[in-house]
Parts: structure tokens; sequence; C-alpha cells
């Protein structure tokens, strides 16, 4: 898939996230596995636009691509926005405690880490890139199980 640059700003949302789902469709995703890739991209995206540049009072730009092989799918965000690596963020703690009982931020980045395979940060040239995997067999696997489980029944 061609890369995907956007304004790195709010309204850029809506277009990263069918960006997602096209590279999602043609990496062969389940609808589940399509739904955590979506959710952590929105988190990573939304807080590059939030925190790096509307915070930060710059202006840039968000580049996506998708990079697919036989057993996964890279999904890269690049920003030119203030360093920021969420991988060195810690999970946050208690979360069995009600939401307003606990500290404000990183959970998003928590979840965004949770629904993925492998998450890596970089800054590279000037850049942010966020690199966020999906291993494919792992879906192929779940996917042969249940349809083998309901073939049987």
């Amino acid at each position: 898939m061609e890369p995907l640059t956007v304004d790195g700003n709010l309204e850029s949302l809506s277009a990263i996230a069918k960006y997602v789902i096209a590279a999602a469709n043609a990496a062969g995703l389940d609808k589940k596995a399509t739904y955590r890739l979506r959710l952590a991209i929105d988190e990573i995206a939304t807080n590059i636009i939030v925190h790096g540049y509307t915070e930060s009072d710059l202006s840039g730009s968000v580049k996506i691509e998708a990079q697919i092989s036989s057993d996964r799918l890279r999904l890269i965000l690049q920003d030119s926005a203030i360093p920021f690596d969420p991988t060195g963020k810690a999970d946050p703690e208690c979360l069995e405690l009600p939401l307003e009982e606990r500290a404000i931020g990183g959970l998003g980045v928590f979840l965004a880490k949770d629904g993925i395979d492998h998450f890596e940060y970089e800054f590279v040239a000037g850049c942010n890139r966020n690199i966020l995997t999906v291993n494919l067999t792992v879906n192929l696997t779940v996917n042969l199980t249940v349809n083998l489980t309901e073939n049987l029944s």
C-alpha cells in the first residue's frame, strides 16, 4: 500500500482510520484484530496531534505506512512533532480501581500496546516513528481453530 500523509490535526483521524482498515483488510485480519489495531493507531495518532502538535503550538503532518508480509502487518506512524517515546511510559497501576480513583493519563498508550503484538518507537532524522505490528500467523491459527471447531460441532 502507498503511504498516506495527512495534516497533523484531529480532522485527519478519520482518514488514518480508513487507511488502517484498508491495510487490515489487505492483510486478512479478522474484525477483532482490526478493531484492536485501529484503536491502537487512533490512540497514538491522537497523542501525536494533541500533545505533539497542538499543545506544543507546532504544525506538521502525520504519515502512515503499511508494510504487509506473509507473517505480519506493520503500521508506521511518522511525525515531526516534539520527541515522545510512548514505549517508555509505565503501564498504569491499580487498573482494578474505578476511573475516578486512578491517576490521569497512560491508559490509552497501555491499551494501544496491549492490543497489538509488538510496539516500537524510534527517533530518526528529526522524526518520531511509532511502529505497531500484528502477527498474521497467530490470527490465521485462531481463525483456523475456530472454523474447525465450528465445523466439527
